[in-house]
C-alpha cells in the first residue's frame, strides 16, 4: 500500500530575524509559525505522516509551546544536524526505520518549517505528481528582470526561463534514500540538488507566490495577510 510522509525541517536558528527565538517559533497570528506549517500538512487529503526535525536545544521550548497552545496534531519530533543536509538525512533515516523496505512505494516531501502559507492543494498535487514522476519541486517564475554573471561581467537572462524554487520538494522514497547516501557537498543547496546529482530529472510544479519563506521580521506581517487570503479562498470554495 502506498504511503506519504513529510519531513518538516525546523532546525534553523533564524539569525536574520533579530530575535533570540528561531523564526519557526515566533507567533504568526495567535500561534507559532511551525504550528501553522504542520497543520497545513495535517489537513491535506494526501494525509502524510509528519516528521518534524528540530534543533536539540529547542526540545523543551517546543513542548512548552505545544502545551500553551493546546497543539495536538500528531507528529514525530527528531533532532537535526549541523546542516540542512544532515537534518533531512536524519528525518529520512527515521522514515526508513518505520518502513524497513519497499521505499519505492512511499513518497516523501521535504518542507521548510518557515513556509507556513503552503496551500493544501499544492501539497496534494506534489504527492500525486511525484508518484508518477519520481521527483518534483514547487517553483514560480521570476517576476523581476534577471542578469547572470558577476558585477563587471553579466548579461540579461530571459526571466521566463528563471524559476524560484520553493518547498515542498517531493521524491519517491527509494530515490531520496539513495541520494542521501552521498557525501555532503557544497553544491547541495536544496534537496533537489542532492537528487539531481545522481542523474534524476527534477520536474517542476507551478507553485504559489504566497508560499513565502519567512526570513526577515517584516515577512511575518506578509505571511499573516497571505494566511488570511488562503482561509478566505478555502471558505469561498467550500460554499460553491
Amino acid at each position: 500500500m502506498s504511503k506519504n510522509y513529510v519531513i518538516i525541517v525546523a532546525g534553523g536558528t533564524g539569525s536574520r530575524m533579530n530575535s533570540q527565538l528561531p523564526k519557526q517559533y515566533l507567533l504568526l497570528g495567535e500561534r507559532p509559525v511551525l504550528m501553522h506549517t504542520i497543520e497545513q500538512f495535517s489537513i491535506a487529503g494526501s494525509a502524510p505522516e509528519i516528521i518534524v526535525v528540530i534543533h536539540p536545544t529547542m526540545h523543551d521550548t517546543w513542548n512548552v509551546l505545544c502545551a500553551e497552545h493546546g497543539f495536538k496534531v500528531p507528529h514525530t519530533v527528531i533532532y537535526g544536524g549541523q546542516t540542512r543536509f544532515q537534518s533531512v538525512k536524519r528525518g529520512l533515516e527515521k522514515i526508513v526505520e518505520f518502513e524497513k523496505e519497499h521505499l519505492e512505494k512511499i513518497v516523501i516531501a521535504v518542507h521548510d518549517a518557515a513556509r507556513p502559507v503552503i496551500d493544501v492543494r499544492l501539497i496534494d498535487e506534489s504527492f500525486e505528481q511525484t508518484r508518477r514522476l519520481g521527483a518534483t519541486v514547487l517553483a514560480v517564475n521570476s517576476t523581476n528582470s534577471v542578469r547572470f554573471g558577476t558585477i563587471d561581467r553579466n548579461e540579461a537572462v530571459n526571466r521566463d526561463d528563471v524559476w524560484i524554487v520553493q518547498t515542498p520538494q517531493t521524491f519517491r522514497g527509494d530515490i531520496l534514500h539513495k541520494a542521501f547516501k552521498q557525501n555532503e557537498h557544497p553544491s547541495f543547496t536544496d534537496d533537489a540538488s542532492v537528487v539531481e546529482k545522481l542523474g534524476y530529472t527534477i520536474n517542476l510544479i507551478p507553485g504559489d507566490y504566497r508560499n513565502i519563506k519567512i526570513t526577515y521580521p517584516e515577512d511575518i506581517r506578509v505571511a499573516q495577510y497571505y494566511i488570511e487570503s488562503l482561509a478566505l479562498g478555502s471558505s469561498t470554495n467550500d460554499s460553491e
